[in-house]
């Protein structure tokens, strides 16, 4: 019963809400109504933007000493999962059987890094933010949800390559849908805005003929 509610009605709610409250952030970018820049125009604010969305990818060489950690572990995790997301085995079948669409998987050694990359970028992100007092002080119960139910979907992700005991796959739906309907209220929305966010100060220091 719990298995035909996870793979139906849950799953089905989950997407709806993902996909609104996603739609609705990025809406909203476009629906607020700022005031008219009557600046002259210094330089190129599409090329501000470009400019600053791609810079942004590595810190200022300034702060490398201080943000080696946050950026070798936020890279850790991010292409850890996104290859896990888009090139684990059971996910590519997934997609296919959903949409019809298909490419070839990783190898299982492939997986293995990826995984591991993974959590370990998460666990180093997650332990400095609890360890560092500034990181700690700033930080609310929305950074460590966010972080716990990641850390969760990708163990019972792992755990559900037991393919023998079909309640580890339920379980890993079950959370993945969990983290679908969380996402769009919480912090994990950077993955859709920080790129339009790095725009819109690039474009509007860029037309000021600033370097953002």
């Amino acid at each position: 019963m719990f298995a035909q509610l996870v793979d139906g009605i849950f799953w089905n709610l989950a997407l709806v809400v993902f996909a609104a409250g996603v739609l609705w952030h990025i809406l909203s970018l476009f629906l607020v109504r700022n005031k008219r820049d009557l600046a002259e125009p210094r330089g190129s604010g599409i090329t501000g933007a470009i400019g600053t969305s791609l810079r942004r990818f590595l810190p200022r060489a300034e702060m490398r000493s201080r943000t080696r950690l946050h950026v070798i572990a936020g890279y850790l995790f991010h292409l850890g999962l996104f290859a896990l997301l888009l090139f684990a085995a059971p996910h590519v079948l997934f997609i296919e059987a959903q949409t019809g669409l298909h490419w070839a998987a990783m190898p299982y050694w492939g997986f293995i890094l990826a995984a591991q990359a993974a959590f370990l970028g998460l666990l180093l992100l997650w332990i400095y933010r609890v360890m560092h007092p500034v990181t700690r002080l700033i930080s609310d119960a929305d950074d460590h949800a966010a972080a716990i139910l990641t850390f969760v979907v990708m163990l019972t992700g792992c755990m559900a390559l037991i393919e023998g005991f079909e309640g580890l796959r339920v379980l890993h739906r079950f959370t993945v849908e969990l983290l679908l309907v969380y996402f769009p209220f919480s912090r994990l929305m950077h993955a859709f805005m920080f790129i339009p966010s790095r725009a819109f100060t690039g474009a509007w220091f860029g037309r000021r003929g600033v370097q953002a």
